[in-house]
């Protein structure tokens, strides 16, 4: 009797803070892997807020990206929809946004999570890595810019954190200089030398203005090489707060400790009022980087530092809202984008990428390594503590979850692909409403996922795989990435077939001998994938060469004079704000 009771009590209080209007904090990690926190297995990876973080709340096991790479992903993420709905996914081999001022990003036509909880009176603030635009056709429009996506408050990079705006840490332009600088460059060399021994030979008497065309044309190549080399920083590594810039090129001192502040800040500011805030983590992504608190301090090099850093940020978090006495009344979500990338190798044979557990591939593909990512939520009085999960869910979840808790009815003009996680996450229903998920390698169509109902199994059917290189490795390291279309990938018909409930790890695919059922499987799944494509409508492609492409007019710059963008409006020592 007193066991009922209390189950009663804690059922009737869980009511009344869900009928309330609750905070909710949300914290993206950028490539870090499921295999990274020590809540995942991870035992010499020091991450004891993120394991705080879970203790305290539910850990979904099969948590996945609607896409493994940064853009899609997080479009999916903000607007609960697969990314190919919005345009978000790329038919080329560049998925993602590289230039400050391309013209594609999330188109303003879609709804966030963040403009419906606005609407409803949310504080609202994105501080970290957007990834998602700028603007469309003018750099003072701002179309895709956070604060037109429902941001009261955007703090943080625009683009993303890449190599290049790290002085000293390579490029991911590497392979493009080799196609278009150095391989050119070499034809013409050999071009000049052709044509000289030939008139030496008086085999052949060029004349004087092939050799200056030549000259000229290997000048040109070289002159757009360094000033891209020169200029890449300052144009796209940069902070903004709202629309104003404030340190261009981003310095890395104390980035991490700089945003935390910031978004403690943001939690003081807005302690009476309900809030949203999505701490957009630019850690763990390359260029890795750490404050001197952290570096050399971890057993993995300089990505352990950074990523126990970031754990140290998440700590940061929760000491605030502890402090103001919010804990209890905030749903708090932590994940990541997509997984580790295996491929972050230094030409020094330094792994700068992540841990993917015991699951194969990563960031760039889908298999499981690529998708399965770290989801936590916690919300105490509301979700059981040490709850574990291993029902399908998507990052695409978030958004109906957090709209239904803010009282927000969600958009009935277009498809919503996420679904609401607080049934299972209260234990009101054992089984994730996903019966079928799809999995987009950008814009096609990769993988089905299968949980029948009344069944335990979850199948997963491949309709092609990227061809990891060299052979026998888990990635595709020549190209840094492995791709999604043409040569790159291997076709399967009919799929390639797993029970991943049984095989987590993707090793043994099924064939009709080891599944009796092998073409009723493959023939339910793929019903599903015609039905799921039929959905889709055409829509402009952000990710096109066109919206790709550098556009000058688009370029921000904090000065007047020319591309010498130099400025630091920036507190370097965020500490002594927290």
């Amino acid at each position: 009797m007193m066991t009922l009771l209390l189950l009663l009590l804690f059922l009737c209080e869980a009511q009344s803070r869900v009928a309330s209007k609750p905070n909710f904090v949300l914290l993206m990690a950028d490539d870090l892997g499921i295999g990274d926190p020590g809540c995942y297995g991870n035992k010499t990876l020091r991450t004891p807020n993120i394991d705080r973080l879970a203790r305290g709340g539910a850990k979904l096991t099969q948590h996945l990206a609607a896409s493994p790479l940064c853009t899609p992903s997080r479009a999916a993420f903000m607007t609960g929809r697969y990314p190919v709905r919005s345009g978000v996914a790329s038919q080329s081999q560049v998925g993602v946004f590289l230039f400050s001022a391309s013209s594609g990003g999330l188109p303003p036509s879609e709804i966030t999570f963040a403009k419906l909880l606005k609407d409803q009176g949310y504080s609202t603030a994105l501080i970290g890595k957007w990834h998602l635009g700028i603007s469309c056709y003018d750099r003072g429009d701002f179309c895709h810019h956070p604060t037109s996506h429902g941001f009261d408050y955007f703090h943080g990079l625009p683009v993303t954190n890449l190599r290049d705006c790290k002085p000293g840490e390579g490029s991911v332009f590497t392979r493009a200089f080799r196609l278009l600088v150095f391989v050119p460059l070499q034809l013409i060399a050999v071009a000049l030398l052709t044509l000289a021994v030939l008139k030496w030979l008086r085999l052949c008497r060029a004349p004087p203005c092939v050799f200056l065309f030549l000259f000229l044309l290997a000048a040109l190549l070289l002159g757009l090489l360094l000033g891209f080399l020169h200029y890449f920083r300052p144009l796209n590594c940069f902070l903004m707060r709202n629309r104003d810039i404030t340190q261009q090129p981003m310095s890395y001192d104390n980035l991490t400790q700089r945003l935390t502040a910031d978004a403690a800040r943001f939690l003081r500011r807005n302690a009476e009022t309900p809030f949203l805030l999505v701490l957009s983590y630019l850690h763990v992504h390359t260029a890795l980087f750490s404050s001197k608190d952290f570096a050399g301090k971890s057993q993995h090099g300089s990505y352990g530092d950074a990523a126990e850093e970031m754990d140290w940020s998440v700590g940061q978090i929760l000491d605030v809202l502890d402090e103001l006495k919010l804990a209890n009344n905030t749903l708090v979500y932590f994940s990541s984008d997509q997984g580790a990338h295996v491929e972050e190798v230094t030409v020094k044979g330094e792994v700068q990428g992540g841990s993917n557990g015991i699951y194969k591939g990563g960031k760039a593909n889908n298999w499981e390594g690529g998708i399965r990512v770290p989801g936590i939520f916690r919300w105490p009085g509301v979700i059981r503590a040490g709850l574990e999960i291993d029902e399908p869910t998507s990052n695409m979840d978030i958004f109906p979850t957090v709209a239904k808790l803010a009282g927000s009815p969600l958009p009935q003009d277009r498809v919503i692909d996420g679904r609401d996680l607080m049934p299972l996450l209260q234990g009101r229903a054992q089984r994730s409403e996903h019966e079928f998920l799809f999995h987009y390698c950008n814009f096609y169509l990769n993988a089905v996922r299968w949980h029948p109902p009344n069944s335990t199994s979850i199948w997963k059917a491949f309709f092609f795989t990227p061809k990891f290189s060299p052979e026998g490795a888990n990635g595709c390291f020549p190209t840094h990435l492995c791709f999604c279309h043409g040569q790159y990938v291997t076709y399967h018909d009919p799929p390639l077939l797993f029970e991943i409930s049984r095989d987590p790890r993707e090793r043994n695919p099924l064939t009709p001998t080891s599944e009796p059922r092998f073409q009723e499987i493959l023939e339910a799944m793929q019903e599903a994938a015609a039905c799921h494509t039929r959905t889709l409508q055409d829509v402009p492609n952000q990710l096109s060469l066109g919206n790709l492409i550098w556009k000058p007019w688009l370029q921000l710059c904090c000065s007047s004079w020319g591309l010498s963008c130099q400025c630091d409006r920036e507190d370097q020592d965020g500490r002594q704000s927290l």
